[in-house]
């Protein structure tokens, strides 16, 4: 009897052992794909409020973390009509063309939602779903965790790693790391939504990438991601996904908001 409460014991220590080894804010992505949702969006664009507005409700409507990873991506070539979107970078922009320069016709709007890499005009529609139910039932290509190790007013320090299913992938695949803030809000006072109030989530504040996998198969990273100072570290989280550049296709995507502590 004595040998057997011995034996529950170690069990329970190891598996203590092992949850402590965890760093305390971490994620890891499952066996199936989860969905990259980019919005390329501005808040000198008239027709991007009702987009900005979708992509912050997915949650809401009752999807998860493990089945969608949105982002919202602010491009600054609308920043010439009379309105300077503070959320903007011209990498992202850069980023857009690229994506639809994989395709034909080429193709560059806003708000514009890609979904796994891909032009989805759909997205306000029932199809948004199916799509995201297909994309979820892959097995995923590619392993991903992530952890935050420090939330301070100037930088995220994050660690990833990332690893690909099939070796023969490693020659275009990448890994993209972004850091995100939710509950952002512009009073605009110029330009096509003079007089409105924007309201965001999801949005890139700071973007790295792409960092490629080089002869292995595995990639393990410490980055700090840095940051203008924010309101609450609560409404910050790092975001990181598996890309194929040659051809725009995510092999898979995690998020992970910073925890509460």
């Amino acid at each position: 009897m004595q040998s057997k409460y011995l034996l529950v014991a170690t069990a329970i220590a190891v598996t203590f052992a092992a949850r402590a080894a965890e760093p305390p804010c971490s994620a890891r992505s499952g066996p199936r794909t989860t969905a990259l949702v980019e919005l390329y969006t501005s808040e000198g664009c008239d027709s991007c409020p009702a987009a900005d507005h979708w992509l912050s409700s997915l949650f809401a409507q009752g999807f998860r973390p493990d089945q969608v990873v949105p982002l919202a991506l602010h491009v600054d070539y609308w920043d010439y009509i009379g309105w300077k979107d503070p959320f903007a970078k011209g990498e992202f922009s850069v980023r857009q063309r690229r994506l639809a320069q994989m395709k034909r016709p080429v193709i560059v709007y806003t708000p514009q939602v890609l979904l796994q890499g891909r032009d989805f005009r759909r997205w306000s529609g029932g199809e948004f779903a199916e799509q995201v139910t297909r994309i979820n039932s892959r097995l995923a290509r590619a392993r991903i965790a992530l952890a935050i190790r420090a939330v301070a007013p100037e930088a995220i320090d994050a660690e990833f790693s990332a690893m690909l299913i099939d070796p023969a992938e490693r020659k275009n695949a990448a890994v993209y790391l972004a850091a995100y803030e939710n509950k952002l809000a512009s009073e605009v006072a110029a330009g096509e939504n003079r007089g409105k109030r924007l309201e965001h989530d999801f949005v890139v504040r700071e973007w790295i990438g792409p960092i490629g996998f080089g002869e292995s198969t595995k990639l393990e990273e410490k980055r700090a991601l840095p940051l203008l100072p924010s309101k609450n570290p609560r409404h910050l989280g790092v975001a990181a996904f598996v890309q194929n550049r040659a051809t725009s296709e995510v092999l898979q995507a995690l998020m992970l908001p910073a925890c509460a502590g």
